[in-house]
């Protein structure tokens, strides 16, 4: 498989680069979302994975050509939506 998250291939540059975009994504989307630095970061990597998935299905990017940062940026904001709406509420008495 071709790892070239963020046109890099270096692997602290592709996790801090995400840990950034995670940070991003969690401050524009509303609401709040409890997770620690591990899935911070693990959500902007997981963005640029879905934006440069996307992207390809829509014939915007060419196979291995990566996302972007705002491409990533929005592919973590659209998995913190998809997973809020799962997210059961919970009550306080």
């Amino acid at each position: 498989m071709h790892w070239n998250l963020f046109g890099t291939h270096n692997w602290l540059a592709i996790i801090l680069i995400g840990f950034v975009v995670g940070v991003l994504a969690r401050l524009l989307k509303p609401g709040r979302d409890r997770m620690g630095l591990i899935f911070t970061t693990l959500l902007g990597i997981a963005g640029a994975l879905l934006a440069g998935w996307f992207g390809q299905q829509m014939g915007w990017y060419r196979p291995g050509q990566p996302a972007g940062f705002l491409g990533a940026l929005l592919g973590a904001i659209a998995i913190l939506l998809v997973v809020s709406l799962f997210r059961r509420r919970r009550r306080l008495p």
